[in-house]
């Protein structure tokens, strides 16, 4: 699971997560919302050790994240992480780019790197694009490209960091419908989105941010259906 004891992150005297406390078992969808500068995506960064803490601690399967001694590139196998830009390398094909962090990082062989990468673009519906560049690609191509590169590092927690907000209204629902896929399969997830009607759809609970604490959570037809405090009331308002 993923545990997080009361982390607090500021930049500069801005202070973004303010003692934020939060459990993820094994197996579960949790999608976090709010507004912007909320602390949503920080947090991802700061699971994945990307960002460090200023106090509090976060666990990963019992590993502390931000403990000295920690391997982070090791637990990084663990946790992959999805952004709004996919960062594709761009003289490499989708087959390449799914490759290479196995072959680096991993130490797979050409083979084994080859067939995985193969598995998981046909996983997400790219399994005819294997020798096409990245510009070649929709955005939303693109983005499910980088989603097939994170699972092919065989995580056990995905990590996802609103993954159609850079994306054409037209092109948002094939990546949803990815990410609805790996739900399914029991993939534990945090997903960061403003997209409701997915939210309620694939969580098991949902996180309202609001200034830089969890201010609601709960599961999607409890925190939907009766929000608490007033400032959820006034998002959901804005956003539903």
């Amino acid at each position: 699971m993923i545990e997080i004891e009361n982390v607090r992150k500021s930049f500069g005297s801005l202070e973004v997560l303010k003692g934020v406390s939060l459990t993820v078992p094994k197996g579960e969808v949790l999608t976090v919302i709010g507004g912007s500068g909320s602390g949503k995506s920080t947090l991802l960064t700061c699971i994945n050790g990307l960002e460090p803490i200023d106090s509090g601690r976060i666990l990963v399967d019992g590993v502390e994240v931000h403990a000295k001694g920690t391997d982070l590139n090791r637990l990084r196998r663990k946790i992959g992480i999805v952004f709004q830009q996919w960062n594709a390398f761009p003289h490499l094909t989708v087959l390449e780019n799914v490759m290479l962090a196995q072959r680096k990082v991993l130490g797979r062989s050409r083979a084994e790197a080859e067939a995985e990468a193969v598995r998981q673009l046909k996983h997400v519906g790219l399994g005819d694009k294997l020798s096409v560049y990245p510009s070649r690609l929709s955005g939303g191509q693109q983005q499910r490209m980088a989603i097939a590169r994170a699972l092919a590092m065989s995580p056990d927690y995905m990590l996802f960091d609103e993954v159609t907000s850079a994306l054409d209204p037209q092109l948002v629902g094939e990546v949803l419908d990815t990410l609805r896929m790996l739900a399914a399969e029991g993939m534990t997830m945090i997903c960061v989105t403003h997209e409701m009607k997915f939210a309620r759809e694939v969580s098991d609970r949902v996180a309202f941010f609001h200034q830089g604490v969890i201010a609601e959570i709960a599961p999607p037809e409890e925190l939907f259906g009766a929000p608490r405090t007033p400032e959820l009331q006034k998002f959901l308002a804005a956003t539903v």
